[in-house]
């Protein structure tokens, strides 16, 4: 499926993003694959993964590359409308609300506990998509040894994440790639005659 129009991609991506304060990847995973369909799960995962490579914020690139795969520039302009409008202004009304309460604990206790639920909500996600694995041309034990690496390079040994990009990333293109070949050798070995 794809978006209706211009308008329903800007509103769609509107609330989206009154939705998701603090990480929004869990609400744009359920609204766009699992309610709206305009994504297969691994198309998803796919596109999530570049926009993470990308420069800035994941959801950002994320709604560019959505809104441009549908109507082109105009849509990209009007998924990134979307996705930032509402939110500023919700945004600037906070930040002159909360100067005067900044320093109740009552105020710190509650951010706390929304960083929690940000947590999770991200944790549930990533085993929603784990799914999305099993069709990875790399196999499912590779998928598990890179994730292994890229946690231990990153949760362990604090490796910057620009290197754990080129380094592991760097690799694991140079494997899919690999992997993708023997695919197509083997499926047009199989079609000849």
């Amino acid at each position: 499926m794809r978006p209706a129009s211009k308008s329903d991609l800007f509103w769609s991506f509107s609330w989206l993003a009154l939705q998701g304060f603090g990480g929004v990847v869990a609400v744009v995973q359920r609204e766009l694959v699992e309610k709206k369909q305009w994504l297969t799960r691994e198309e998803f995962v796919e596109e999530w993964a570049v926009a993470q490579i990308l420069p800035g914020p994941n959801v950002v690139n994320l709604s560019l590359m959505i809104g441009d795969r549908y109507f082109g520039v105009q849509g990209a302009l009007l998924a990134l409308a979307g996705m930032l409008f509402f939110p500023l202004l919700i945004v600037m009304a906070m930040v002159i609300a909360f100067s005067g309460i900044s320093d109740l604990p009552q105020v710190q206790a509650a951010l706390r506990g929304m960083g929690a639920v940000a947590a999770g909500l991200i944790t549930a996600t990533g085993l929603k998509l784990i799914t999305a694995v099993k069709l990875n041309p790399m196999g499912k034990k590779m998928c598990w040894l890179l994730a292994a690496l890229t946690f231990v390079a990153i949760a362990v040994l604090r490796w910057p994440l620009i290197w754990v990009l080129l380094g592991i990333g760097g690799m694991a293109c140079i494997i899919a790639y690999q992997a993708i070949l023997r695919i197509q050798a083997r499926s047009s070995g199989e079609g000849a005659p």
